[in-house]
């Protein structure tokens, strides 16, 4: 130990270990407040030692190697530091004790690990020479500094001394017994403010002494204050870390708190003071399934199983939880060294549990070998359990040796069959794996006089069965019992109404999949209907189906619509979601902790955790983000108080969890066949006149990203869009789909059309003149866009620009008969002249549309519009003379030629 206190892990050299790390001694300057920490570290590198506690009996010879037999960590306090605010004072990065004292042994583990190749070679060289403690792995001052990161410290010039330090073994001194006995009768009195005075002088005359800690912990108990009272218990126990109880005290009371993982490290501990107790390993083993390492347990199981060999719940329980974590190759290993063990007493349990996990993996020639030399070592001559005999006739099966099979599963009669019904069902499942139906079903129906246990199964599995022997009307038949019995029986009513339809019992079938009549009021929770087989997506999307191929195409719309609405729906959140998601401050918080460089008034100041570079730079980012939010939050306070507004401050931004539906139809548009039934809908709900449906269905499908929809498919439901959008009231949720063909399609008349009457619809026409203008500059020959600008300041009664636009589109398309010999490309040159006082210019344009006898012209189309609907027009309706012929009378009548205008309305308004 250094003049200004130090870390200093020491190692005792064990005979009994391949491996053995000495001491080496840590020292560094003091600090602003100097706290000191020794930690006398017997690190043990063999796997599997037993963990036995020497005390202060070990020697200490001159050479300074140290005997004795385990490896611990030490904890004690030294020098000027206050050890109570170890308990008292909150860790600055949030980290609990038992997290404190678990980094410190990290960076220990770090180092031997480290150390490991060295050694390794060390020994290799010198095999038989006695290796002194400064040859055998003696960290250097550096080395240290580099695993615990203090930084740059000044390396202390006295010699290191090699084993125990003279004097650590004190006799207790008269004032702390004075003074624990004084503090004991201030406790049992019920006097606890006087006790804790008492016992925080002990803890400042013998801080390495566990009582005070102890004492203390009670009394906080008995004041409530739990959490206090474990930090105390969590003291004393690292100080008397063989004290089993203190250990299982504090796994009960870590519990009660809630902190399994808390528990779970004191219950390693305990592990550690008390070997023997195979309880606290079966407690630990459940700790892990509750924390859902079950990896962990798998492997606590595993090590019980090798205390117990007998237990075969505890190798049951390990096989399951390898199986759950995909590891069955682990467990087959645990399992034949069980057996391996027992070479003239094989439990046949094991045998069967063993067999069991070898035919989930295929291995049925393995298995068959297990069974064959288990009944030779366990009686020649005598049969075997029937279990074994039946895995043995399936395994034949699985090889294709149907004979062999077939004597082994002789085994079962009709009579004795309720009596091993899993048997038999194995026996049933393993031949229809091979395709052996008939057989097959003569093991099922041998169940079949207690079918009910099996709520639906039996019947189902018979049914199934039928089917692939192409007998429909026995497979209809077991179908109805097995789907009113069924808890989920969504694909056995799939598959029910597939073989009505083949036998062309179309109502039958789609009553099968119709919800009952007291569907209603079934259950009232979002999470029960949710479990409701007539809720789910493919049973709707198969009704749908049916009502289509009938025909009826209102039923087909009302079955599919919500389902692909919902599904589309859903799917557009989680896209939002995850596209704003944000990490909350707890995350955050947590990252932070990485880096660890808040602890500045506790032992573990200048500890850097064990993290990768990647953690490390994530740590970083997230402290960034902690003072970017922090310097927002301050601002908006400011601000606040500042325009004299009660300021609260939102520190629980962690967002709760949300918990999304599963969308009736998953992946809908990555199916390729879909998207044709996406179209289809929208089509159908167009044609009963529900726009605003198929509108929300289209911008679901085209607004969600990393859809799998062909350029082919996209284009039709933007049409179809576009088309919609000027058959409703409001068309502004149909812009997208209009702006995109008339985008696609510059020249197009009809979809400069869908656009122009949209813009009337919609009643906004200068909100639109962004978009038009643009178009205009990049197809400055397209003469839509510039009809569509005349129109515009014709309905502005800027009629001088309108003429100007009517112009130009004349200029560009001469030869169109849309311009040239319409009427209305005439009648609005002259109503534009007529405007702005050329009645000169206007007279001659209202001659020539009067001169001009106009044929009606068909209006054009979008594609899949209906064109029953746009022909449905009076005679007449191209042919403006009447209303030019007007127009020309007030001409006339204001410029005083008063027969002029009554004979313009005599020729060509008065009929």
């Amino acid at each position: 130990m250094g003049e200004h206190g130090g870390v200093t892990p020491t190692t005792d050299a064990n005979p009994g270990n391949n491996y053995v790390i000495p001491a080496a001694t840590v020292e560094f300057d003091a600090v602003e407040h100097p706290q000191e920490l020794e930690l006398e570290s017997e690190l043990n590198l063999g796997e599997g030692e037993k963990h036995e506690e020497d005390g202060d009996n070990s020697e200490v010879s001159e050479e300074g190697d140290i005997d004795g037999e385990d490896a611990e960590y030490r904890f004690q306090f030294q020098g000027e530091m206050d050890p109570l605010s170890f308990a008292e004072e909150e860790d600055a990065s949030g980290l609990l004790p038992y997290e404190r004292f678990e980094r410190i042994e990290q960076h220990y583990e770090v180092l031997a690990a480290k150390k490991r190749p060295a050694l390794e070679a060390c020994t290799s060289e010198v095999p038989a020479k006695k290796l002194r403690q400064e040859e055998m792995l003696g960290a250097s001052f550096e080395e240290i500094m580099e695993i615990m990161n203090y930084g740059t410290r000044r390396k202390s010039r006295k010699s290191k001394k090699r084993g125990r330090r003279k004097g650590s073994k004190k006799k207790a001194n008269p004032e702390v017994t004075r003074k624990l006995g004084d503090a004991t009768l201030h406790y049992a009195h019920g006097r606890f403010e006087e006790a804790i005075g008492v016992l925080n002088e002990v803890i400042r005359l013998a801080p390495n002494v566990s009582d005070p800690y102890h004492t203390l912990a009670l009394i906080y108990t008995a004041m409530n204050d739990e959490k206090r009272a474990l930090n105390f218990y969590m003291i004393a126990a690292h100080l008397t870390p063989k004290d089993a109880s203190l250990w299982k005290l504090l796994v009960t009371r870590s519990i009660e708190q809630g902190d399994k993982r808390q528990a779970n490290y004191c219950l390693n501990k305990a592990i550690i003071a008390d070997p023997e107790d195979i309880g606290l390993r079966f407690h630990r083993a459940s700790l892990y399934i509750e924390l859902g390492e079950y990896k962990k347990a798998a492997d606590s199981y595993e090590q019980i199983s090798r205390l117990r060999p007998d237990n075969i719940e505890v190798l049951s329980k390990a096989t399951q939880l390898y199986n759950k974590c995909g590891q069955l190759e682990r467990a087959v290993c645990m399992l034949e060294d069980n057996l391996r063990n027992r070479v003239n007493d094989v439990n046949l349990s094991v045998v069967d549990l063993l067999a069991s996990v070898l035919m989930e993996t295929n291995a049925y020639a393995k298995t068959l070998e297990h069974i064959e030399h288990a009944q030779q070592v366990y009686s020649a001559g005598q049969e075997i359990p029937l279990c074994l005999t039946i895995k043995a006739g399936v395994c034949h099966v699985h090889l294709g040796h149907l004979e062999k099979a077939e004597a082994h599963f002789n085994a079962l009669k009709p009579e004795n069959a309720s009596t091993h019904p899993d048997l038999v069902i194995d026996v049933a499942d393993s031949l229809v794996t091979v395709g052996q139906y008939e057989s097959a079903l003569k093991y099922y129906v041998m169940l079949e006089e207690d079918a009910d246990k099996y709520n639906g199964y039996l019947h189902l599995k018979i049914a199934r069965c039928y089917v692939s022997l192409t007998k429909r009307a026995q497979a209809i038949e077991y179908y109805y019992k097995a789907v009113k019995k069924l808890n989920d029986s969504v694909d056995a009513r799939l598959t029910l109404s597939s073989l009505l339809l083949e036998e062309d019992r179309d109502d039958e079938a789609i009553s099968v999949l119709s919800p009952p009549p007291e569907s209603e009021s079934a259950l009232d929770t979002e999470s029960d209907m949710s479990k409701l087989w007539w809720r789910s997506g493919k049973i709707k999307l198969k009704l749908s189906q049916i009502y289509k191929a009938k025909g009826s195409f209102e039923a087909y719309v009302d079955v599919l619509f919500p389902i692909i609405r919902e599904t589309l729906f859903l799917e557009t959140v989680q896209q939002k979601v995850k596209a704003r998601k944000r990490l909350s401050r707890g995350v955050l918080s947590e990252r932070v902790k990485v880096l660890d460089d808040h602890q500045t008034g506790n032992v573990f100041h200048g500890f850097r955790p064990v993290a990768s570079s990647a953690d490390l730079s994530k740590a970083s980012r997230a402290k960034r983000l902690l003072q970017k939010k922090a310097a927002a939050r301050e601002a908006k306070r400011a601000a606040a108080l500042a325009a004299g507004i009660d300021w609260k401050s939102d520190d629980s931004d962690d967002e709760s969890p949300q918990v999304f539906r599963e969308p009736p139809l998953p992946d809908l548009l990555k199916e390729e066949g879909n998207h044709a039934m996406i179209i289809d809908l929208c089509k159908s709900l167009s044609l009963l006149r529900r726009y605003w449906d198929a509108l929300e269905i289209i911008n679901l499908s085209l607004k969600l990203e990393g859809n799998t929809l062909s350029v082919q498919r996209k284009e039709e439901l933007r049409t179809l869009g576009a088309q919609i959008a000027y058959n409703i009231s409001d068309p502004a949720h149909g812009w997208d789909c209009v702006r995109y063909i008339v985008s696609r399609h510059p020249y197009s008349v009809s979809a400069w059309n869908c656009y122009y009457k949209g813009i009337l619809r919609n009643n906004r026409i200068a909100k639109h003149n962004k978009f038009l203008h643009s178009m205009r500059v990049k197809h400055k020959d397209s003469v839509p866009p510039i009809l569509i600008s005349a129109h515009q300041f014709t309905m502005i009664s800027q009629h001088q620009a309108a003429a100007r636009e009517y112009l130009e589109a004349h200029k560009l398309m001469p030869d169109n008969p849309l311009i040239t010999f319409v009427p209305e490309a005439l009648y609005n040159i002259a109503r534009a002249y007529h405007h702005v006082g050329l009645v000169s210019l206007a007279a001659t344009y209202y001659e020539k549309v009067l001169a001009i006898r106009e044929k009606d012209y068909p209006i054009p189309v979008l594609p899949n519009e209906n064109q029953d609907q746009v022909d449905d027009k009076q005679p007449g309706y191209c042919d403006l003379r009447r209303e030019a012929a007007y127009n020309l009378h007030l001409i006339y009548k204001k410029s005083g030629a008063l027969d002029l205008a009554r004979q313009v309305l005599k020729d060509h308004v008065v009929l």
